[in-house]
């Protein structure tokens, strides 16, 4: 590019649709929605987005959207906003024209914010607009040109009852993998890495959900100590990938290297979803930066206190929340959730904090939410996979099974208790009913509106929490490195160090804490419901008991290829394909009756109704699932055994002999050779799948 204010004429009127910036054959059409400002000014920048060269007022406005059409201007121009209005905090406006803001339609985000407010703050601290210009810093967006069309591999469209969910972060899961090149790690590229996909392939993973790549601003907080939103949840730039996982390749841009990325996956089989943030912007609250929304339509973007609009709704916790019930700022989600598959290529979403989503005027959950509408209504969204967070610290935020039929969303009810089942002795522990339960996808959530068992996403543990690792290394939470003396993160993890807290070498606990993740694990992949792993646990990652690494972009959160633990990775590999292979055609229905699934104690007798609840120690911390093999679909019969007790106990299993499948006091859930019949010791807290042998059956 090379601007300068002699190469632009005087801007016309343009177009007030699409919003953002679009090249077209005349120069480039801005359209900007700022409907309570009196101006808004073009301001075009160098290369690097470091000194503004040219400033343009908009001569048109239309429904609240200011537009204008730059002849001569193209793809690759540097941009910001500068908004004139009212600077009224206790109305809902803020307007500062000597702030540069972002323009939320960018396609590609140009700079970083370095956490300095005195550039950055809209107010003076004594109530009035702050005059500092932030131009050579702020956030500027690059116009970039519709990519040409061309082939791609189509998407792999796995079915909810196929698929394996991968909760991964970007750059963590290759910046310290050896087979992947130094200058790839930790990038788009990265993933997109043949060694990195031969792992994905090797474990049968169907899905990757990605943590949060849309382009962010890190907390100022975090800055000053030296650390970042890690994780991500502090979006900025909706329609942008996040620069600082782009390799920075020659002929490349963040865009195209994630579209590479997206069509690499792709041709390996593998879908991608995105974490997605919409409930809330990096911006916080009131005493945080003026960036983007603040500084164009803070009254209309974000839900303020009714009772002084200079305070910010935070129902999620980090400031500020968009306002759902404007259509302005469903149309940005929804038109940015399109790019993202139409242009980009991902295959679904999952949404963080959903219910602020679909929280109507009154601030109640509903589910005729016009974002919920939207998604439902529109063509190319309709068609792709949701995923719901589905809580927040809102008032009555936790709604659990209460998304419409086509949401899936995850379930921590399914993560407490299995938790509980394996780690806490009783009466700590859960009985036997509520295992059934969840063990046959939560049926009391999900079971209404023609919603299927895949709609119960179930996990042991995702990035909010410890690893599977920590979770059987420690009782206790060690958050000291995130600056907040240890008083982050959950207190209440379920969690079980089997007698000592933290690494050892005693052998007998090391025996324990891989029989029980190798347990944890079968019982995940192999119950209703559509499992997510957390990328690490296949290999034993460990954060030395930080369950709140949000800020942590080091070796701590970094997997470790080099220290992978080889078992793991077997049992989780086999697992993944004993789902596919053994209980494929049990999974996309509900079980019911005696045609599905029975339910049989330790003596291989159904369970009468004094059974289900009793969660005292011994045979009640059993239970057999017996599935049978439907009529004329050649699948066996197939016997999924739990024991949680302490100690062993004598268990009768069904009638007919039993090849075991899976066994987690082995490794890598290898069982020994030989079939299984009639009344034997069983092993203290372990896990089992057999199936039956037909033929030995029909002696039997």
């Amino acid at each position: 590019m090379t601007a300068t204010p002699a190469h632009a004429n005087r801007l016309l009127p343009g177009q007030p649709w699409p919003l953002g910036a679009q090249v077209i054959a005349e120069g480039v059409n801005l359209a900007v929605w700022a409907p309570d400002a009196t101006a808004v000014e073009w301001c075009v920048f160098d290369d690097e987005g470091r000194a503004e060269i040219g400033r343009f007022r908009l001569p048109a406005c239309t429904d609240g959207v200011w537009h204008g059409l730059l002849p001569q201007a193209g793809a690759g121009w540097v941009y910001g906003l500068r908004v004139h209005g009212p600077w009224a905090p206790a109305q809902g406006h803020r307007f500062n024209p000597h702030k540069v803001l972002l323009d939320p339609y960018a396609r590609e985000v140009v700079g970083g914010y370095a956490g300095d407010l005195s550039l950055y703050r809209g107010d003076d601290g004594h109530g009035q607009p702050c005059q500092r210009d932030n131009a050579a810093v702020a956030l500027k967006a690059r116009v970039c040109a519709t990519p040409p069309a061309a082939a791609r591999p189509p998407s792999p469209g796995h079915a909810w009852a196929d698929t394996v969910l991968y909760e991964l972060h970007v750059k963590g899961a290759t910046m310290r993998h050896p087979e992947v090149p130094a200058a790839l790690r930790g990038s788009y590229a990265g993933l997109a890495h043949p060694a990195f996909i031969a792992h994905l392939q090797t474990l049968g993973i169907t899905t990757l959900s990605l943590l949060p790549v849309h382009a962010r601003a890190d907390e100022e907080r975090l800055q000053a100590m030296g650390l970042s939103n890690y994780w991500g949840y502090s979006p900025i730039g909706w329609f942008a990938p996040e620069p600082r996982y782009w390799s920075g390749a020659p002929g490349t841009t963040p865009s195209s290297e994630f579209r590479a990325m997206v069509d690499a996956l792709h041709a390996a089989g593998i879908e991608v979803i995105l974490d997605v943030v919409y409930n809330h912007s990096a911006e916080t609250d009131e005493l945080g930066p003026t960036l983007s929304l603040r500084g164009l339509a803070n009254a209309r973007y974000y839900r303020l206190d009714a009772h002084d609009p200079s305070r910010y709704i935070n129902w999620a916790g980090c400031g500020n929340v968009l306002d759902f019930t404007e259509p302005r700022v469903v149309q940005c989600a929804i038109e940015s959730l399109r790019h993202w598959v139409q242009d980009l290529g991902v295959d679904g979403f999952r949404f963080d904090l959903a219910p602020i989503l679909a929280r109507g005027p009154d601030g109640a959950f509903t589910r005729a939410a016009g974002f919920l509408a939207a998604m439902q209504a529109d063509p190319v969204l309709a068609r792709v996979k949701w995923v719901a967070e589905p809580w927040d610290i809102g008032p009555h935020g936790y709604q659990l099974g209460a998304f419409p039929a086509g949401w899936q969303e995850w379930n921590d009810r399914w993560r407490d208790g299995l938790r509980r089942f394996w780690l806490q002795p009783p009466p700590h522990s859960i009985g036997r009913g509520e295992l059934a339960h969840r063990l046959a996808g939560s049926s009391q959530e999900f079971r209404h509106d023609a919603r299927a068992p895949t709609a119960s996403i179930n996990f042991l543990c995702a990035h909010d929490g410890f690893t599977l690792r920590d979770l059987l290394s420690y009782e206790h939470k060690h958050n000291l490195a995130n600056g907040e003396h240890n008083r982050d993160g959950h207190s209440h993890n379920l969690g079980w160090h089997c007698g000592v807290e933290g690494p050892t070498e005693d052998p007998y606990i090391l025996a324990l804490r891989q029989g029980l993740a190798r347990a944890l694990l079968g019982t995940l992949l192999l119950s209703q419901g559509t499992p997510m792993l957390l990328a690490g646990d296949e290999i034993g990652h460990t954060q030395q008991g930080n369950n709140n690494a949000y800020c942590q972009d080091n070796a701590l959160t970094w997997l470790d290829w080099s220290t992978a633990d080889a078992d793991l990775l077997a049992t989780t590999a086999r697992l993944i394909r004993l789902r596919r292979e053994v209980l494929a055609q049990r999974l996309a229905h509900w079980w019911a009756g005696d045609d599905h699934v029975r339910w049989l104690d330790a003596a291989a007798c159904p369970l009468g109704a004094d059974a289900w609840q009793r969660n005292a120690p011994g045979d009640a911390q059993c239970l057999q699932v017996l599935l049978p093999g439907a009529a004329g679909d050649g699948a066996s019969d197939a016997l999924i055994v739990f024991n949680a007790a302490a100690e062993g106990l004598p268990l009768t299993l069904p009638p007919g002999a039993w090849r075991p499948l899976f066994c987690s006091t082995e490794a890598g859930g290898v069982p020994p050779d030989g079939l299984l019949s009639g009344q034997m010791p069983w092993p203290a807290r372990s896990l089992r799948l057999c199936v039956r042998v037909p033929e030995l059956a029909e002696r039997a």
